[in-house]
């Protein structure tokens, strides 16, 4: 580790791997448990599997990293010659890896700073990206957790399901908020908001409902200079369709990221998953 401070998140991120092995962005697996077998997201279970399992009505859920699991993380990075680290993580409103990784901080060998930016997918990517080029130019802890705090206030995600229920079933919505989308058969588009996953609009079909979400990335762009990553789980096609949408769209365009999503966020919000995270740079 040639940097100064190193950074962690969990991969929920869902950086590309190149990505992170650019920026030297370590990311710690959440679990998947597929049945009565406990799988490591990203390496040990794929998304078409979890899509199928869900398809067909099975038991999945997820849990967060053990606080050991930080514990090793932090010891190897430490021992690698980083004298300090960025612990960014998902929202403390949708998972508990936030409390896991505070309690291994505890008892690291170098100073750890662990931070609930609030996030999910790449609205948690494109922080972890902000502080590690913080780092890489020389900034301290302070510095780096600065960068992210700053990119996560500039960040939005929206998003669209075919249906609520997966997230009713993983207590991510609550059950008055899943009849939001069942009444009538509307198609919800959800929000990111204060960490939580709150209903935003219902709208009458789901070729209307993403016509909708790329008019909600479009105005939050503005003319201001954005990131944006689109992202799917079992829709390719509707997401590829969006990203071009998107790039004639909007008018200062940085980074423009298309991907599946990992099996934790997948389990949660089923296929058919359409969303969009725009980040001011």
């Amino acid at each position: 580790m040639s940097r100064h401070v190193a950074i962690v998140t969990d991969s929920t991120a869902y950086l590309p791997q190149r990505t992170m092995e650019r920026h030297g962005i370590t990311a710690v697996p959440l679990t998947v448990v597929l049945g009565d077998q406990a799988l490591e997201e990203g390496t040990e279970i794929s998304t078409r599997a979890l899509a199928q399992a869900l398809q067909k009505r099975r038991s999945v859920t997820t849990s967060r990293p053990s606080p050991q699991l930080f514990a090793e993380t932090y010891r190897k990075i430490a021992g690698s010659g980083a004298t300090g680290i960025v612990s960014l993580h998902l929202s403390a409103e949708l998972s508990g890896t936030y409390d896991a990784a505070v309690v291994a901080a505890r008892e690291a060998p170098v100073p750890v700073r662990v931070v609930d930016t609030g996030m999910v997918a790449m609205a948690l990517g494109f922080c972890a990206l902000a502080a590690a080029r913080a780092a890489e130019t020389g900034g301290t802890v302070d510095e780096a957790v600065a960068a992210a705090e700053k990119r996560a206030f500039g960040t939005s995600a929206f998003f669209y399901v075919d249906t609520l229920d997966y997230l009713r079933r993983g207590g991510r919505i609550g059950a008055a908020q899943a009849l939001f989308g069942s009444a009538l058969a509307v198609k919800p588009l959800l929000q990111l908001d204060g960490g939580r996953i709150e209903p935003l609009e219902k709208v009458r079909t789901a070729s209307k409902a993403i016509a909708r979400l790329e008019e909600l990335v479009a105005g939050r762009a503005g003319n201001a200079p954005v990131d944006i990553a689109v992202h799917h789980l079992a829709a390719p096609d509707r997401a590829s369709a969006l990203a071009e949408r998107l790039r004639d769209r909007v008018l200062d365009l940085g980074e423009l990221h298309v991907s599946e999503v990992g099996a934790v966020i997948g389990a949660h919000t089923g296929p058919g998953l359409l969303g969009a995270v725009v980040s001011t740079r």
